[in-house]
């Protein structure tokens, strides 16, 4: 996101904050209910999108389409459409950041959304059929739908099962790994915690994990949990991403970079 997003998202943001306990998981299910049917107007996502229109006017227009919603949805849905965005394509990953914010203040104590869009993940990677299932951009996003709610439904909370839903519904060029990784990443940080993705060749040990999130959890100054992805490509080593950062000590990259060398 450029300049103008990030504080437009940061606005979103506070008014989700200073909203406190009428937010709850249907406050999230509106919001991105609102980004589908905005995504899937080019001249309706443009003009939310246009500086050049006056916000009353967004509103009246926001009331029209989206007037059943909660007081809460509209509120989050106004202060969206009342800032600037670098393009209209970040207006929509606002939407969807902000949705996916509140649906985290709804977490069951007994859940863990972010471990559950990990598992579906990993099923996901390990069955090419599913992957081209909920992936495939020729697929009908209803019957994608559906096939979340089979696979998920009474086994996933709500909260993930909503998530996932609308993932595969509107992907906007994006795979449905990544999709999945970059949701978990906002559950986690609006619960204060970090995600580290570890990429390794095969299963780390426990010890080894406990030790992994103790040292990064220090470097990085915050709580974190660690998702395991397990690549054999990779040889030997880790590779470890949290957020935009990277850290790989792959042989495999390793490998590559040695081959780069030679070449040159």
């Amino acid at each position: 996101m450029g300049s103008m997003s990030r504080e437009a998202l940061g606005s979103a943001r506070s008014v989700l904050s200073d909203l406190g306990g009428s937010v709850d998981l249907t406050t999230g299910e509106q919001l991105l209910d609102a980004g589908r049917v905005i995504g899937g107007s080019v001249q309706l996502q443009s003009y939310l999108a246009d500086p050049a229109v006056d916000v009353a006017t967004k509103k009246q227009l926001l009331d029209r389409l989206f007037g059943s919603f909660s007081e809460s949805t509209r509120a989050v849905l106004v202060s969206v459409v009342g800032s600037r965005w670098s393009s209209s394509d970040d207006l929509l990953a606002g939407i969807e950041e902000v949705a996916f914010r509140a649906i985290a203040t709804t977490t069951p104590a007994d859940s863990s959304i972010e471990n559950e869009l990990f598992a579906f993940d990993a099923a996901v990677r390990t069955d090419a059929q599913l992957e081209l299932a909920i992936g495939s951009k020729l697929g009908d996003p209803a019957s994608k739908a559906d096939l979340v709610e089979r696979l998920l439904g009474g086994k996933a909370s709500r909260q993930t099962v909503v998530i996932v839903v609308h993932l595969v519904q509107q992907p906007r060029g994006r795979r449905i790994g990544e999709l999945l990784r970059h949701a978990a990443d906002i559950v986690a940080d609006q619960s204060d915690q970090l995600v580290a993705t570890v990429t390794s060749a095969v299963r780390l040990d426990d010890a080894h994990v406990t030790r992994l999130q103790h040292g990064l959890a220090k470097q990085f100054g915050r709580s974190l949990r660690i998702n395991q992805v397990i690549d054999p490509a990779v040889v030997g080593g880790l590779r470890v991403q949290v957020g935009d950062e990277v850290i790989d000590g792959t042989v495999a990259t390793k490998l590559s970079l040695l081959r780069l060398q030679l070449a040159g």
